[in-house]
């Protein structure tokens, strides 16, 4: 069957519960409504979606990603950004602006911690050059969830982590009052640190940051 909102719903809504709704959407800070679907068993309902339905292709997936972004329930959104996430290997640059989009659309740390990391990420790593000065852009946004992004898109870099960017990056927010910049600054360094520890012992050492983000970027480090 061609890959539609309403085929979504249907292998979705099947699974509702109620009881787990609720302590849920308490977790997100009732930010959204949840159908109560638990990751694993919202995981095996999009394997076997795919399975048994023709997927929409690369040139239509955004129409279709967008679409369930617009149903109320958070385990959609998540459906939408594991859908787009299986076309990590076409995406280019030219898709960050819908990256942004996603990001910027009923924002919390749950979906922008799903996008930046791996599909950014992806992306920014394939086109270092283009998609670095978009990521320095996205620094200078006014957006929260957009700086995150931005701070985020080289967690998973390890040995291939630009660290001037990296750290410019970090020094342009060290003095945000946001936790969830804070953490965001603490998390990145941590993870880099399993690399590069000297390194980032040296830079934490060196530039004032918030507790919260010096706490975390040292947790690991000896």
């Amino acid at each position: 069957m061609k890959w539609s909102t309403e085929l979504v719903k249907s292998y979705m809504e099947p699974h509702r519960n109620k009881e787990n709704a609720m302590p849920m959407a308490n977790y997100m800070k009732n930010n959204f409504p949840f159908l109560g679907i638990k990751t694993p068993e919202r995981r095996a309902i999009l394997r076997r979606l795919i399975k048994e339905n023709e997927i929409p292709p690369y040139s239509t997936v955004k129409d279709e990603v967008w679409a369930l972004f617009q149903l109320e329930e958070r385990e959609y959104h998540y459906i939408a950004i594991e859908l787009f996430a299986k076309y990590s290997n076409q995406l280019t640059v030219e898709d960050l602006p819908f990256c942004l989009r996603l990001i910027e659309h009923k924002s919390w740390w749950d979906s922008v911690d799903s996008i930046a990391p791996k599909i950014v990420g992806d992306i920014v790593k394939a086109n270092r050059i283009e998609g670095e000065a978009v990521m320095i852009e996205w620094a200078k946004s006014a957006n929260m969830w957009t700086n995150r992004a931005s701070i985020l898109h080289q967690l998973k870099y390890k040995k291939d982590t630009n660290e001037e960017l990296l750290f410019a990056t970090i020094k342009r927010h060290a003095a945000s009052k946001e936790f969830f910049i804070q953490k965001s600054i603490g998390w990145v360094l941590r993870e880099y640190a399993k690399t590069n520890p000297e390194v980032v012992r040296q830079f934490v050492e060196s530039t004032k940051l918030a507790p919260l983000s010096k706490r975390e970027a040292l947790k690991h480090i000896k």
